[in-house]
């Protein structure tokens, strides 16, 4: 097998802010996997709060032998041997267990959703993010977002029912709130989700700090809205934990190393009761299809992350009216829209 991987700066459309940091343009790690003279696409989209960057993602992958197998169908050896070769890094994990499932889907002709057996048409409609804004740019950005029936509202910071106002002045939309870990107040999060509450919210996402998972249980005993983990919910270890605690997790791929582990929070989520959303970060088509695979057996998606960019060099999963939409292709479903050499 081998590997090669380029980095690749994504430009968006509106600087991106949430509770925690802003920014323009989001870094990320293209990875190829070849063998047998068929190419598997992989992606990392790093997050500091997660200990990763682009030079850590790729200090990972160059270190990285998979010399000892000669065939990516061994999958679960060698993404147990990617697990075991350091710890952290699960977005770079996360791009070689996406090339190894693209690949193997090349290989045999078939998308993925195919392969695990699921029905394309039972994907749900993914939410369009809006980010924390001054309210003149917020209003444009609900207007540049019509064809979505469903918004991601990031709030946490001190201008939290601005933003709110601002948008019901110009739509009526559902809406979902992701605070970001920025209400760090018991209380203030209370406040705050019960003022959601009148405001056509579907659900709130990650209302507290991830260490305070005591004060986040406290906050459910006394609001109505279903939570949902985002920062508490990494891994599949993570989900248990999580019943009674929140209604709800957030699957990454770029957080829990992939397809594979994703796989399997899925199911675990439903035996513990919990609806399941897939989510994102700012991605190309490559994470965001991948992810996209596994929608058929989810509540909710978050899968914007690509509709976000403006220089996406792969064309992939399609968004309709908000709804996904999965193609025939093989493996992921990607194919190179740009020149991108790795």
């Amino acid at each position: 097998m081998t590997l090669r991987s380029t980095l690749y700066d994504l430009k968006l459309r509106h600087t991106f802010t949430i509770s925690r940091s802003s920014r323009d343009i989001s870094p990320v790690v293209l990875l190829e996997i070849e063998h047998d003279g068929i190419v598997g696409y992989g992606e990392a989209a790093p997050s500091r709060r997660y200990g990763e960057s682009v030079e850590t993602v790729q200090q990972f992958l160059a270190g990285l032998n998979l010399g000892q197998f000669d065939d990516p169908f061994q999958l679960e050896s060698i993404l147990d041997s990617v697990q075991g070769s350091a710890e952290g890094n699960y977005s770079a994990k996360a791009a070689v267990d996406i090339a190894l499932h693209d690949w193997i889907g090349g290989k045999m002709n078939l998308p993925l959703w195919k392969y695990w057996g699921l029905d394309k048409n039972k994907t749900p409609i993914s939410s369009f993010t809006i980010g924390i804004d001054t309210p003149e740019v917020i209003e444009r950005k609900v207007r540049e977002a019509e064809e979505y029936p469903i918004l991601k509202v990031k709030l946490g910071g001190e201008n939290d029912q601005e933003i709110i106002r601002a948008i019901r002045k110009v739509t009526k939309k559902t809406l979902r709130v992701d605070a970001n870990e920025g209400w760090k107040v018991r209380e203030t999060a209370v406040e705050k989700i019960k003022w959601l509450e009148q405001e056509g919210v579907e659900f709130v996402e990650q209302p507290m700090p991830a260490t305070d998972l005591a004060g986040t249980a406290w906050v459910r005993e006394r609001v109505n809205l279903p939570l949902v983990a985002d920062e508490n919910s990494l891994r599949l270890h993570d989900v248990p934990k999580l019943q009674g605690v929140f209604d709800g997790i957030n699957i990454k791929l770029m957080k829990c190393t992939g397809l594979r582990e994703a796989m399997q929070m899925v199911h675990t989520a439903r035996a513990c009761g919990l609806k399941i959303m897939v989510g994102c970060m700012i991605e190309t088509s490559v994470a965001i299809s991948a992810a996209a695979q596994l929608t058929p057996l989810i509540d909710y998606a978050d899968l914007d992350g690509a509709a976000l960019t403006t220089n996406d060099p792969f064309d992939g999963v399609t968004l309709v009216e908000g709804r996904l939409v999965l193609s025939d292709r093989p493996g992921i479903g990607v194919v190179k829209r740009d020149p991108v050499r790795l």
